[in-house]
């Protein structure tokens, strides 16, 4: 079950395709460095950008466990998870990247695609 409502959840993966289909948009494949935070460098260039701003802002108004629940919806989709493992994928992403949430999001090329694949595995859709 998903504790953050559908409209907030198209909202933010409507801004995450706007911001990445905007060009200038680079997104690494993997970090040139393991010890390199390459989610915050990746935003570093792009943090006046009205979306993600609007998606920061956003994700600010969410408790710890909605932010968990939107990088377990983005693993789902990925396929890093199983719809039977949901709880799992939560609690797996509680903590650090919760905090950083909008980052660690944004930081991945497909994250609209993946959240929507999310979506439709928990039964939900987005109308565009």
């Amino acid at each position: 079950m998903l504790h953050i409502r559908l409209e907030a959840l198209c909202f933010i993966i409507a801004k995450a395709r706007e911001f990445q289909a905007k060009e200038g948009v680079v997104i690494p494949e993997s970090p040139e460095n393991p010890s390199d935070d390459w989610a915050m460098q990746v935003l570093a260039d792009h943090g006046n950008d009205y979306s993600v701003r609007e998606i920061q802002d956003t994700l600010a108004e969410f408790n710890g466990r909605q932010r968990a629940e939107l990088i377990a919806l983005m693993w789902l989709g990925r396929g890093d998870y199983d719809i039977e493992e949901w709880e799992v994928a939560v609690d797996d992403a509680l903590g650090d990247l919760s905090v950083r949430a909008a980052e660690y999001l944004l930081a991945h090329p497909m994250v609209s695609d993946y959240l929507e694949e999310g979506l439709i595995a928990h039964g939900y859709y987005c109308n565009e």
